[in-house]
């Protein structure tokens, strides 16, 4: 799909009511989803591209591109580049990272904490979907490298077990 008929989607879906478009054109398939202030909506390119692009409430895809701050895809590379000592638990989708059930509770597991197999490291928000994130190792929390409540991508290292 062209870059400008892109743009010029995303804009229309800020500019009108609508929270959520899909278009399907031969073998590709784009969807823009705009969701409220606390959280970024994602705007899906074909699979053959395997991007996810983050846009900003109120910001258009060209105006966050050129923002300074825009380096989340350096420093989930960087992240990804840095192999930690021990085994690494990664993110098996897109979405927001909490570290507890609920916003009053504590947190499922905290650095230094011995864990098992299929014991509760997390949960991913994704789609208004609370995903568990088992552990797939037994051992101890080496470090936790997410923020809580931070969106994370596929693939982003999460915990590192010893």
């Amino acid at each position: 799909m062209d870059l400008r008929k892109l743009k010029k989607l995303i804009e229309l879906v800020e500019e009108s009511g609508i929270t959520e478009l899909e278009i399907t054109e031969g073998e590709e398939k784009v969807r823009i989803s705009k969701s409220g202030a606390s959280a970024p909506g994602y705007a899906w390119l074909p699979p053959m591209h395997q991007s996810v692009i983050p846009l900003q409430q109120g910001q258009s895809q060209s105006e966050q591109n050129a923002a300074p701050g825009n380096t989340k895809t350096a420093d989930t590379e960087g992240k990804a580049d840095a192999q930690p000592d021990g085994h690494v638990v990664k993110s098996p989708m897109v979405g927001t990272f909490y570290r507890s059930p609920s916003p009053g509770a504590g947190p499922f597991v905290e650095v230094g904490q011995t864990v098992k197999a299929g014991d509760t490291l997390c949960i991913i928000e994704a789609m208004k979907l609370l995903n568990e994130i088992e552990a797939d190792k037994d051992g101890v929390i080496k470090s936790i490298l997410v923020e809580n409540g931070q969106p994370v991508e596929y693939g982003e290292h999460l915990f590192v077990i010893q």
